[in-house]
């Protein structure tokens, strides 16, 4: 059974930065997509960003293009993400999830939480103005 945990979330100033990670454990096989999303109360979950395993290919929202950067490192099983230059509209919990690869990788992997099958718990990340 696919697990994930989510860490590195707390409180900057804007203009900050903070690394998130996401320890991940109980694959089956090859071609996981990993994706971070976000969410405020009372709004959906947002994608930020995604990297496919098998080649380290990545998509990133155009809210946060140029500012986060997705990596993975396979033999620890742990993607992170490195958000600089953090905004107050950043401020959300955000979530760590897996989605197996059986469709065409593209930007549309960040358009919809509904397919990731496994989802880890939340960690708040909070800029202050």
């Amino acid at each position: 059974d696919v697990q994930l945990q989510a860490s590195g979330g707390g409180l900057v100033q804007a203009g900050g930065s903070l690394r998130l990670s996401c320890a991940a454990s109980g694959f089956t096989r090859d071609g996981y997509v990993i994706a971070w999303f976000r969410q405020v109360p009372g709004k959906g979950r947002e994608g930020a960003s995604c990297i496919r395993l098998s080649d380290g290919r990545t998509y990133y929202a155009d809210s946060v293009k140029g500012r986060f950067t997705i990596s993975s490192d396979n033999v620890k099983n742990t993607v992170y993400l490195q958000m600089n230059n953090l905004r107050p509209e950043d401020t959300a919990v955000y979530y760590c999830a897996a989605d197996p690869y059986t469709r065409t990788y593209s930007a549309g992997y960040l358009t919809d939480p509904r397919p990731y099958d496994y989802w880890g718990r939340g960690t708040l990340v909070t800029v202050s103005s």
